[in-house]
């Protein structure tokens, strides 16, 4: 075993350097239990020479101003040989803003330490190890930074040892709880004296501070090197509602919620979680107030670019309304693509005052395409015309003389709106609502939502009206001598006036052919006292029987009447004189 560590220490002296103690300890004491020959003694000593060699070395050149040589480049380092066994490692964060080296470029450096990789850790600065108290004193006052030790924890911060012994607060260690401040314990820190005490030879130290400086400058040089434009690669850091922090290298850049996709997201957490990585785009840098934009959704296509090619009007749609306004609903058709139904494409019937009376946020709707403007990014949708128009058959349907049946929807002044089918209703008038008493008004008789029968009376598609009347169901007097009577039947009425309107009954009337004339002609010749036309006229009075009671017909006066045509569907009468 003896051998076995003394060989592979003389074989890698950087190695023999991390020795534990106890293996110096033992190899400098007493010899082993087991008698070692004159030549391993020998061989020991060498070893233990070239330690206290190297470990001399390695103590005089903490600090030291070194000359690095450039062996890699990594995404946050740089590689150095600085002529040791192991290579230097220098932060990138060390470099100023713009400064780039590459493969064989030459850096003057200083040994801080060695990392738990066992790489030195370097910096462009000289910093080392006070070795007095002139020292000390001279790094207060130009507020150099100084390596220091920790030793332990104490009650309210961390012991160091800068050269003498000095106090860390916790609030000023760079930290953020006890667990963290143990990690400390032994390490080689960067430190800076904030007070030094000349009487009990102590002071206090900010490592806080240090970690500061450092990180403004990676960011300032971070800030150099991020340019708009450009992708980068972050992992996100945390979530906000309005957006994300992802750390892109040292310096943080906000992803907001509205640049996150193309379709809408309600809060980032619905689509990141923190310590994802992403790849985003640099959309603004702002290197004086350090602000950079990120766009994730920049590194997709938009969405609107092919909507020309995939929507069409006429075509039915499938989408979820997302927002609802006082003119109408916006309805999501793919990420990043939305239409608006207008509310007065929401119904053929209602007059629509509030979209959300028609349909709710997170609906999903089936809507037809009205209209596309790529070049404004406007689709107009129609939830009325998805259903079908209803007045598109409405003649077949219910032609004039069907009787139709519905439900009271409205009541005005003049009339009564009674609805046929979905999107199509018809007005009662008021003077057609009742054939035996006088309505003055709608209410007087019917309610919004009682059922009712009545006759289509007329139908005005382009203007999309019913007619209807509800006193034509009930039978009249009409009906009944229509239903009793047919053409050659001779019956009595009254000559209402000279025109030929007859009254056959109790609202029946009737068209007599008898023009008049011959009465209009006696009247004529009585007024000129026109002798020889009397006397033929009174002639023919006593003498033509019948015919002589046609001319002398006035008003008022009750007659037989032949009735000559009877038309049932047109309930029109025409009678002569019998």
């Amino acid at each position: 075993m003896p051998e076995r560590n003394l060989s592979q220490s003389h074989s890698d002296p950087e190695h023999s350097a991390t020795q534990p103690d106890d293996v110096i300890a033992g190899a400098a004491g007493e010899a082993p239990s087991t008698q070692a020959t004159g030549e391993e003694t020998e061989s020991f000593r060498d070893v233990l020479a070239e330690f206290e060699k190297s470990h001399a070395r390695k103590e005089e050149d903490r600090g030291k101003q070194l000359e690095g040589t450039v062996v890699s480049v990594t995404a946050d380092s740089l590689y150095l040989d600085i002529g040791y066994k192991t290579e230097g490692i220098l932060p990138l964060s060390a470099l100023r803003p713009g400064e780039q080296f590459k493969p064989g470029d030459k850096i003057p450096v200083s040994v801080k330490g060695r990392n738990p990789e066992g790489y030195y850790e370097l910096s462009r600065s000289k910093v080392r190890l006070p070795a007095d108290w002139p020292a000390l004193e001279r790094a207060f006052q130009d507020k150099a930074t100084i390596m220091g030790t920790v030793t332990a924890v104490i009650k309210g911060g961390l012991s160091v040892d800068v050269g003498v012994r000095a106090f860390m607060p916790a609030s000023r260690s760079g930290v953020r709880d006890a667990a963290e401040m143990e990690k400390l314990v032994g390490q080689e820190i960067r430190c800076r004296i904030t007070k030094l005490d000349v009487a009990d030879e102590d002071g206090v130290v900010d490592r806080r501070a240090v970690l500061e400086e450092e990180e403004r400058a990676a960011g300032e040089r971070r800030y150099a090197e991020i340019h708009e434009g450009e992708v980068v690669r972050g992992t996100v850091r945390s979530l906000t509602d309005y957006g994300a922090f992802v750390d892109i290298g040292g310096v943080d850049g906000l992803l907001h919620v509205s640049d996150i996709s193309w379709g809408r997201v309600g809060k980032p957490a619905d689509v990141l979680i923190i310590g994802q990585e992403i790849e985003a785009k640099v959309l603004k840098v702002d290197a004086a107030k350090q602000r950079i934009s990120l766009g994730l959704k920049q590194l997709q296509p938009h969405p609107w670019e092919t909507v020309a090619e995939k929507y069409k009007p006429g075509e039915r749609v499938r989408g979820v309304v997302t927002r609802i306004v006082d003119f109408g609903a916006f309805v999501e058709l793919e990420p990043g693509i939305e239409g608006l139904i207008h509310i007065s494409e929401m119904s053929w019937s209602r007059r629509i005052k509030k979209a959300s009376d028609v349909v709710k946020q997170g609906d999903a709707v089936e809507a037809v395409i009205l209209g596309v403007n790529a070049a404004d990014k406007r689709i107009s949708l129609g939830l009325k015309q998805a259903l079908g128009d209803p007045w598109e058959n409405v003649a077949r349907k219910h032609p004039v003389g069907s009787v139709v049946q519905g439900p009271v929807t409205n009541i005005t002044n003049f009339g009564a709106f009674v609805q046929l089918a979905e999107g199509v209703e018809g007005m009662v008038h008021v003077s057609d609502i009742s054939a035996d008493k006088r309505i003055n008004h709608p209410r007087d008789v019917l309610k919004v939502g009682t059922p009712v029968q009545a006759v289509v009376l007329a139908i005005d598609q382009v203007k999309r009206q019913f007619r209807l009347g509800m006193k034509q169901l009930v039978p009249t007097g009409l009906d009944e001598f229509l239903a009793e009577h047919k053409p050659g039947d001779v019956c009595t009425g009254r000559l209402v006036d000279e025109s030929g309107n007859v009254e056959l009954g109790e609202g029946v009337h009737a068209t007599c052919r008898m023009t008049g004339l011959q009465a209009r002609e006696e009247q004529r010749a009585e007024a000129k006292g026109d002798l020889s036309s009397l006397s033929a006229m009174l002639q023919a009075k006593w003498k033509s029987g019948p015919t002589a009671v046609k001319t002398e017909a006035r008003a008022g006066q009750v007659r037989s009447f032949r009735i000559v045509n009877l038309d049932r569907e047109q309930k029109k009468i025409e009678v002569e004189m019998a």
